[in-house]
C-alpha cells in the first residue's frame, strides 16, 4: 500500500482560547437499511443538535427534450430536527425545522416574521345603466322571405 503523508493541519486557533474547554458530552448516529437515519450530539456548553431523516414517496417531475413535463412518484428525503445554543451574551436560542416536499420550514422565536398586511380590497363602483338596444332591421323582399 502506498504511504500518504499525514496532513499538516493545526488545531483551530480562537481568540483567548475560549472554546478549548468545550467537549462533546454525548453523540449518537443511527443509519437504517430503509434510508432513514437519526443522529444527535450535545456539548459541554449546552449546545445540542438532533436530526432525523426518512424516505418518502413524493411527486416528481421530469422534462423531456421538448420541455414537456412528466409527473411521477419518486422517493425523496424528508428531514426534521432541532438545535439549541446559548450566545456569548447568554441569550438562549432554539431552532426547529422540517424539510419535505413542502419546502424548508424553520421555526424559532429569534427568526424574523413578516408583517401581516391588513387592508381592504378596493371595490369597483357600480354604474346603474341600461344597455342600449340596437334597432333590428331584417330586410324582406315583399313576399315574406328574408333577403340574405
Amino acid at each position: 500500500a502506498p504511504a500518504y503523508p499525514a496532513p499538516a493541519y493545526s488545531a483551530p486557533a480562537y481568540k483567548d482560547n475560549k472554546y478549548a474547554d468545550i467537549t462533546v458530552t454525548s453523540q449518537s448516529d443511527e443509519r437504517n437499511l430503509d434510508g432513514s437515519s437519526q443522529w444527535s450530539y450535545a456539548q459541554s456548553d449546552y449546545t445540542t443538535r438532533e436530526e432525523s431523516q426518512a424516505q418518502k414517496k413524493m411527486q416528481g417531475v421530469a422534462y423531456d427534450s421538448y420541455g414537456k413535463a412528466t409527473y411521477e412518484d419518486v422517493m425523496g428525503n424528508t428531514n426534521k430536527g432541532s438545535s439549541y445554543w446559548v450566545s456569548p451574551e447568554g441569550e438562549k436560542f432554539t431552532l426547529t425545522w422540517n424539510a419535505d416536499d413542502a419546502g424548508f420550514q424553520p421555526k424559532g422565536d429569534h427568526l424574523p416574521v413578516a408583517p401581516v398586511h391588513e387592508y381592504e380590497l378596493p371595490v369597483a363602483p357600480v354604474h346603474e345603466y341600461e344597455l342600449p338596444v340596437a334597432p333590428v332591421h331584417i330586410p324582406f323582399n315583399g313576399k315574406g322571405y328574408k333577403i340574405y
